[in-house]
Protein backbone atom coordinates (compact mmCIF):
# COMPACT_ATOMS: atom_id res chain seq x y z
CA UNK A 1 0.00 0.00 0.00
CA UNK A 2 1.13 3.21 -0.54
CA UNK A 3 3.06 5.57 2.35
CA UNK A 4 0.96 8.68 2.61
CA UNK A 5 0.78 11.56 5.14
CA UNK A 6 -2.55 13.85 6.08
CA UNK A 7 -0.33 17.36 6.85
CA UNK A 8 0.89 19.44 4.94
CA UNK A 9 4.37 19.11 6.68
CA UNK A 10 5.57 15.84 8.43
CA UNK A 11 9.27 16.13 10.02
CA UNK A 12 10.53 12.98 11.57
CA UNK A 13 13.85 12.50 13.57
CA UNK A 14 15.48 8.85 14.13
CA UNK A 15 18.05 8.67 16.25
CA UNK A 16 20.98 6.30 16.41
CA UNK A 17 17.71 3.58 14.94
CA UNK A 18 18.88 0.49 13.85
CA UNK A 19 15.71 -0.63 11.91
CA UNK A 20 12.72 1.47 11.24
CA UNK A 21 9.42 -0.23 11.26
CA UNK A 22 7.36 1.62 9.27
CA UNK A 23 10.25 2.21 5.99
CA UNK A 24 8.66 -0.34 3.77
CA UNK A 25 9.50 -0.44 0.18
CA UNK A 26 5.92 0.63 -1.20
CA UNK A 27 5.39 4.08 -3.22
CA UNK A 28 5.17 7.65 -1.59
CA UNK A 29 2.48 9.95 -2.29
CA UNK A 30 4.38 13.34 -1.26
CA UNK A 31 8.16 14.64 -1.86
CA UNK A 32 10.51 14.02 1.11
CA UNK A 33 14.30 14.96 1.59
CA UNK A 34 16.50 12.55 3.31
CA UNK A 35 19.73 13.87 5.92
CA UNK A 36 21.58 11.05 7.63
CA UNK A 37 23.76 12.77 10.08
CA UNK A 38 25.22 9.48 12.06
CA UNK A 39 25.38 5.87 10.33
CA UNK A 40 25.81 4.11 7.59
CA UNK A 41 24.08 1.40 5.64
CA UNK A 42 22.17 1.02 2.33
CA UNK A 43 19.56 2.98 0.78
CA UNK A 44 17.34 1.09 -1.53
CA UNK A 45 15.66 3.14 -3.96
CA UNK A 46 13.42 2.54 -7.29
CA UNK A 47 15.14 -1.03 -7.72
CA UNK A 48 19.04 0.34 -7.12
CA UNK A 49 20.97 -0.08 -4.38
CA UNK A 50 23.24 2.58 -2.85
CA UNK A 51 25.36 3.48 0.35
CA UNK A 52 24.73 5.80 2.42
CA UNK A 53 27.04 7.42 5.45
CA UNK A 54 27.31 10.76 7.26
CA UNK A 55 25.99 13.93 6.05
CA UNK A 56 24.38 12.77 2.68
CA UNK A 57 21.37 14.04 1.51
CA UNK A 58 18.61 12.40 -0.92
CA UNK A 59 15.79 13.78 -2.93
CA UNK A 60 12.31 12.08 -3.49
CA UNK A 61 9.08 12.66 -5.63
CA UNK A 62 5.79 10.42 -5.27
CA UNK A 63 5.75 7.23 -6.46
CA UNK A 64 9.48 6.79 -5.93
CA UNK A 65 9.86 3.37 -3.26
CA UNK A 66 12.74 3.36 -0.49
CA UNK A 67 13.25 1.60 2.34
CA UNK A 68 16.62 0.83 4.69
CA UNK A 69 18.95 -1.31 5.67
CA UNK A 70 21.17 -0.34 8.53
CA UNK A 71 24.69 -1.60 9.40
CA UNK A 72 25.84 0.93 11.85
CA UNK A 73 23.37 2.78 14.12
CA UNK A 74 22.01 5.68 12.09
CA UNK A 75 20.81 9.92 12.58
CA UNK A 76 18.39 10.33 9.83
CA UNK A 77 15.82 13.34 9.49
CA UNK A 78 12.80 12.93 7.38
CA UNK A 79 11.12 16.34 5.66
CA UNK A 80 7.81 15.10 4.30
CA UNK A 81 5.83 17.91 2.28
CA UNK A 82 3.17 18.51 -0.06
CA UNK A 83 2.50 20.88 -3.08
CA UNK A 84 -0.23 22.13 -0.78
CA UNK A 85 2.41 23.25 1.71
CA UNK A 86 3.02 25.90 -0.34
CA UNK A 87 0.09 26.76 -2.24
CA UNK A 88 -1.86 27.48 1.69
CA UNK A 89 0.76 29.62 2.24
CA UNK A 90 -0.42 33.10 2.61
CA UNK A 91 3.01 35.07 1.10
CA UNK A 92 1.85 32.87 -2.09
CA UNK A 93 -1.71 33.87 -2.28
CA UNK A 94 -1.20 34.98 -6.47
CA UNK A 95 -1.94 31.83 -8.13
CA UNK A 96 1.27 32.49 -10.43
CA UNK A 97 3.06 32.73 -7.62
CA UNK A 98 2.27 29.14 -6.29
CA UNK A 99 2.54 27.71 -10.23
CA UNK A 100 6.09 29.47 -9.68
CA UNK A 101 6.95 27.62 -6.86
CA UNK A 102 5.68 24.25 -7.33
CA UNK A 103 7.82 24.24 -10.74
CA UNK A 104 10.30 24.67 -8.92
CA UNK A 105 10.17 22.18 -6.54
CA UNK A 106 9.71 19.61 -9.58
CA UNK A 107 12.35 20.78 -11.50
CA UNK A 108 14.62 20.42 -8.70
CA UNK A 109 13.34 16.97 -7.62
CA UNK A 110 13.47 15.33 -10.98
CA UNK A 111 16.63 16.86 -11.91
CA UNK A 112 18.17 15.73 -9.17
CA UNK A 113 19.75 11.48 -9.70
CA UNK A 114 17.88 10.19 -6.56
CA UNK A 115 19.68 6.80 -6.98
CA UNK A 116 22.45 8.71 -5.96
CA UNK A 117 23.23 11.12 -2.81
CA UNK A 118 23.54 15.20 -3.81
CA UNK A 119 26.47 16.23 -4.29
CA UNK A 120 27.43 19.05 -2.00
CA UNK A 121 29.96 21.17 -3.65
CA UNK A 122 31.61 23.03 -0.58
CA UNK A 123 31.73 22.25 3.49
CA UNK A 124 29.52 25.96 4.22
CA UNK A 125 26.96 24.27 2.39
CA UNK A 126 26.74 21.47 4.35
CA UNK A 127 26.87 23.25 7.55
CA UNK A 128 24.18 25.40 6.00
CA UNK A 129 22.10 22.56 5.28
CA UNK A 130 22.60 20.79 8.88
CA UNK A 131 21.81 23.69 10.80
CA UNK A 132 18.45 24.26 8.58
CA UNK A 133 17.46 21.05 8.90
CA UNK A 134 17.99 21.24 12.78
CA UNK A 135 15.77 24.51 12.61
CA UNK A 136 13.22 22.71 10.89
CA UNK A 137 12.68 20.19 13.57
CA UNK A 138 13.17 22.61 16.32
CA UNK A 139 10.45 24.46 15.04
CA UNK A 140 7.96 21.89 13.82
CA UNK A 141 8.73 19.66 16.97
CA UNK A 142 7.82 22.60 19.62
CA UNK A 143 3.77 22.44 19.63
CA UNK A 144 4.30 26.39 21.25
CA UNK A 145 6.08 27.45 18.25
CA UNK A 146 5.43 25.83 15.45
CA UNK A 147 5.27 29.00 13.26
CA UNK A 148 4.21 28.45 9.66
CA UNK A 149 6.86 31.54 8.24
CA UNK A 150 9.57 29.96 10.06
CA UNK A 151 8.62 26.13 8.60
CA UNK A 152 8.20 27.49 5.19
CA UNK A 153 11.03 30.38 4.55
CA UNK A 154 13.57 27.45 6.14
CA UNK A 155 12.18 24.57 3.93
CA UNK A 156 12.65 27.42 0.97
CA UNK A 157 16.02 27.82 2.11
CA UNK A 158 16.81 24.15 2.38
CA UNK A 159 15.12 23.78 -1.38
CA UNK A 160 17.20 26.56 -2.84
CA UNK A 161 20.46 25.11 -1.60
CA UNK A 162 19.50 21.54 -2.96
CA UNK A 163 18.79 23.38 -6.14
CA UNK A 164 22.54 24.60 -6.57
CA UNK A 165 24.04 21.39 -5.84
CA UNK A 166 21.72 19.33 -7.97
CA UNK A 167 23.60 17.43 -9.86
CA UNK A 168 26.87 18.75 -9.06
CA UNK A 169 29.97 16.80 -10.49
CA UNK A 170 33.68 17.18 -8.71
CA UNK A 171 35.64 17.77 -12.05
CA UNK A 172 34.67 18.75 -15.66
CA UNK A 173 35.26 15.53 -17.61
CA UNK A 174 33.56 13.99 -20.70
CA UNK A 175 30.83 12.42 -18.39
CA UNK A 176 29.81 15.84 -16.67
CA UNK A 177 29.48 17.23 -19.92
CA UNK A 178 25.86 15.27 -20.74
CA UNK A 179 25.00 16.10 -17.06
CA UNK A 180 24.99 20.17 -17.77
CA UNK A 181 23.53 19.35 -21.10
CA UNK A 182 20.38 17.33 -19.15
CA UNK A 183 20.93 20.09 -16.51
CA UNK A 184 20.34 22.53 -18.82
CA UNK A 185 17.56 20.86 -20.93
CA UNK A 186 15.72 20.67 -17.47
CA UNK A 187 15.90 24.03 -16.49
CA UNK A 188 14.99 25.19 -19.82
CA UNK A 189 11.95 22.73 -20.43
CA UNK A 190 9.30 25.41 -20.58
CA UNK A 191 11.02 27.06 -23.27
CA UNK A 192 11.51 25.30 -26.39
CA UNK A 193 13.38 27.70 -28.29
CA UNK A 194 16.66 27.01 -26.07
CA UNK A 195 15.95 23.22 -26.50
CA UNK A 196 17.10 22.73 -30.50
CA UNK A 197 19.69 20.75 -31.32
CA UNK A 198 21.33 23.85 -32.85
CA UNK A 199 20.50 25.61 -29.72
CA UNK A 200 22.15 23.53 -27.44
CA UNK A 201 24.81 23.40 -29.78
CA UNK A 202 25.45 27.51 -29.78
CA UNK A 203 25.23 27.23 -25.38
CA UNK A 204 27.67 24.25 -25.50
CA UNK A 205 30.40 25.73 -28.08
CA UNK A 206 30.10 22.40 -30.22
CA UNK A 207 28.68 21.69 -33.62
CA UNK A 208 25.18 20.51 -34.09
CA UNK A 209 26.12 17.38 -35.77
CA UNK A 210 28.38 16.66 -32.91
CA UNK A 211 26.22 17.55 -30.20
CA UNK A 212 23.45 15.11 -31.99
CA UNK A 213 25.48 12.09 -32.11
CA UNK A 214 27.35 12.92 -28.36
CA UNK A 215 23.36 12.83 -26.93
CA UNK A 216 22.56 9.51 -28.63
CA UNK A 217 25.52 7.48 -27.87
CA UNK A 218 25.70 8.88 -23.91
CA UNK A 219 21.87 8.32 -23.81
CA UNK A 220 20.93 5.67 -25.60
CA UNK A 221 18.24 8.36 -27.56
CA UNK A 222 18.06 11.65 -29.58
CA UNK A 223 17.73 14.87 -27.54
CA UNK A 224 14.08 15.24 -28.74
CA UNK A 225 12.66 11.71 -27.59
CA UNK A 226 14.69 12.73 -24.37
CA UNK A 227 12.95 16.13 -24.16
CA UNK A 228 9.64 14.55 -24.67
CA UNK A 229 9.96 12.23 -22.35
CA UNK A 230 11.35 14.57 -19.23
CA UNK A 231 8.26 16.55 -20.93
CA UNK A 232 5.68 13.68 -20.33
CA UNK A 233 7.12 12.82 -16.80
CA UNK A 234 6.42 16.58 -15.70
CA UNK A 235 3.22 16.75 -17.25
CA UNK A 236 2.42 13.65 -15.29
CA UNK A 237 3.34 15.10 -12.31
CA UNK A 238 1.45 18.29 -12.93
CA UNK A 239 -1.82 16.66 -13.62
CA UNK A 240 -1.59 14.60 -10.22
CA UNK A 241 0.03 16.86 -7.87
CA UNK A 242 -1.81 20.46 -9.30
CA UNK A 243 -4.51 22.32 -10.14
CA UNK A 244 -3.48 23.87 -13.62
CA UNK A 245 -6.04 22.48 -16.60
CA UNK A 246 -4.10 20.36 -18.91
CA UNK A 247 -4.88 23.00 -21.54
CA UNK A 248 -2.62 25.32 -18.72
CA UNK A 249 -0.11 21.85 -18.41
CA UNK A 250 -0.08 21.66 -22.44
CA UNK A 251 0.61 25.14 -22.92
CA UNK A 252 3.36 25.44 -20.24
CA UNK A 253 5.38 22.04 -21.83
CA UNK A 254 5.37 23.10 -25.01
CA UNK A 255 2.86 20.63 -26.64
CA UNK A 256 0.26 22.17 -29.10
CA UNK A 257 -2.77 21.71 -27.46
CA UNK A 258 -4.85 19.27 -24.54
CA UNK A 259 -6.07 17.25 -27.40
CA UNK A 260 -2.14 16.61 -28.35
CA UNK A 261 -0.97 16.42 -24.57
CA UNK A 262 -3.72 13.28 -24.36
CA UNK A 263 -2.64 11.86 -27.00
CA UNK A 264 0.83 11.92 -26.21
CA UNK A 265 0.59 10.82 -22.50
CA UNK A 266 -2.06 7.96 -23.07
CA UNK A 267 1.04 6.30 -26.26
CA UNK A 268 3.59 6.87 -23.68
CA UNK A 269 1.62 5.59 -20.05
CA UNK A 270 -1.61 3.87 -21.75
CA UNK A 271 -3.64 6.49 -19.77
CA UNK A 272 -5.29 10.07 -20.40
CA UNK A 273 -5.00 13.22 -18.81
CA UNK A 274 -7.93 12.54 -16.89
CA UNK A 275 -6.99 9.14 -15.33
CA UNK A 276 -3.66 10.97 -14.54
CA UNK A 277 -5.76 13.05 -11.98
CA UNK A 278 -5.82 12.23 -8.21
CA UNK A 279 -7.26 14.08 -5.25
CA UNK A 280 -4.67 16.84 -4.96
CA UNK A 281 -1.85 17.17 -2.60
Amino acid sequence: MPRAIFEDIVIQNFDQITAIASCQYTPIRFFEILLFEEGNGWLKINDQTVAYHKHQIFTLIPDDKYNLEIEKPTTVTAIKFLNSFFTNFSLYDQNSQQKEWFKKIENILHSANRTSSLNIKSETDTDSMLALFKVLRNEYNDKSLNSEVILKTTLHAILHIVSRNVNATSSKTASSKIQDIINFIHLHIDDPSKLSAKSLADEFSISETYISQYFKKQMGMSIKKYILNHRVKLAETRLKYTDLTVSEIASELGFTDSSHLDKTLFSYTGVTAGLLRSPKM
